[in-house]
């Protein structure tokens, strides 16, 4: 009968190997947080002017309890830098451009469209004069390239509205990306 022998076969060391795997795990995530962009898109405000308007009606009848009317109106224009960050193209779907007021109350509003610039800038001329090229909807930003434009904005606001707003911002739709929000600096 062999003789029964208690003793164990000697442990292995997982140290090295484990600091192997360790070293190589570190090692791809630098790769990919340095090789591969954090956002998809990059945008930012880089010029904002606006324009108020404010304009009385006033009607030529004397009807009792009748008000002359007044409207106030402020065209912002926002210049926006759009960079991709992919390596696939990207496509504006929408411009919108969002004012919290003072007094907590959010106006959403769609940018003037490209169809739309030639009758506003007939009804406002000056408004002409300190427009840029606009940033098109529908258009294709191709892989690593920028597109900059002017979005156009308009509020029914008072310029004292607008210079006393909690925040103001311009909203990027893309077809195949999510939406990047910017804020409109004071």
């Amino acid at each position: 009968m062999p003789d029964l022998s208690f003793s164990q076969p000697e442990r292995r060391n997982f140290l090295v190997p484990a600091l192997i795997v360790t070293v190589l795990v570190a090692v791809a995530s630098a790769l990919v947080y340095f090789l591969f962009p954090h956002r998809s898109v990059e945008a930012q405000v880089t010029h904002v002017t606006y324009l108020p308007l404010h304009t009385s009606l006033v009607s030529g009848s004397r009807v009792v309890g009748h008000i002359t009317t007044t409207q106030d109106d402020l065209y912002v224009l926002v210049t926006v830098r759009v960079q991709d960050k992919l390596t696939l193209p990207l496509f504006i779907k929408d411009l919108t451009g969002t004012v919290t007021t003072q007094d907590s109350t959010e106006i959403t509003t769609t940018a003037v469209e490209k169809n739309d610039l030639a009758s506003v800038y007939e009804a406002l001329p000056s408004l002409q004069t300190m427009a840029a090229p606009p940033l098109l909807r529908e258009i294709e930003i191709a892989p690593g390239a920028t597109a900059e434009g002017m979005v156009m904005l308009h509020y029914s606001l008072t310029e004292a509205a607008w210079k006393q707003r909690k925040s103001a911002s311009v909203t990027i739709d893309f077809y195949h990306q999510s939406p990047i929000t910017v804020p409109i600096p004071q």
